[in-house]
């Protein structure tokens, strides 16, 4: 859930994908999505994004469904560079390309989001915690509303390329006027300098979040420089 404030190297291609299931919502019984997001830093302070889901795959009860999900286009700066204990501070935003009929999670889906990403070392452990407003619009666009989420991840070493993270996440949920929040438990295997893969499941933890999500997934830096 949450997303480094540092920026991948300059020039070079990042794809992290996988794919996330979830179980027992208000939307849905259980839904299943191919998640894609591609990074290319073209400066050390800015980084462009584009995340999407190839597909949604849904049990909403009396159907299933099927359907492509959302696209995002954005883009991280990086406001204050840091290093160990000296945290290192972005801004982003992204925007909706596409608006998929695919049922959504617990946090349900934005028209633009802006977030604040803090991310700092203390002693071996990594701290990631981001700050989140998005604009949520009903679909016939009438209401608009805003929308707040908080989370906080940290990681810590384990043993050779092992490494595990925790995470408490929080968003309202402004339509409902409700919360959703979530802890989220993942290990992570460095195989190389290129190759991370990861894994790990998520407890919603009020009655209107998603019960049970689990994924798995990679990230995968190109090896070659683009230029």
């Amino acid at each position: 859930m949450s997303t480094p404030a540092t920026l991948t190297p300059v020039g070079y291609l990042q794809f992290e994908t996988g794919a996330l299931g979830a179980e027992t919502s208000a939307e849905f019984a259980n839904r299943t999505g191919i998640e894609t997001v591609i990074k290319l830093a073209v400066t050390r302070r800015l980084e462009l994004l584009v995340q999407n889901e190839p597909m949604v795959w849904s049990d909403l009860g009396d159907r299933a469904d099927r359907r492509p999900g959302e696209v995002f286009l954005g883009f991280q700066t990086v406001v204050r560079r840091g290093e160990g204990s000296r945290p290192t501070i972005s801004v982003s935003y992204f925007r909706r390309l596409y608006a998929s009929p695919a049922p959504e999670l617990d946090i349900g889906t934005n028209r633009q989001s802006a977030l604040l990403l803090v991310s700092f070392d203390v002693k071996k452990f990594h701290v990631d915690t981001n700050g989140i407003v998005t604009e949520q619009i009903t679909d016939d666009t009438l209401i608009h509303r805003a929308q707040f989420g908080q989370t906080l991840s940290i990681a810590h070493p384990i043993a050779g390329k092992l490494s595990f993270s925790g995470e408490l996440w929080h968003f309202t949920q402004p339509l409902t006027r409700s919360n959703a929040a979530g802890l989220l438990l993942a290990p992570t295997y460095n195989v190389n300098r290129f190759l991370v893969l990861d894994g790990g499941f998520n407890r919603g933890l009020t009655s209107t979040s998603t019960r049970w999500e689990g994924f798995v997934g990679l990230t995968y830096l190109l090896p070659k420089k683009l230029w």
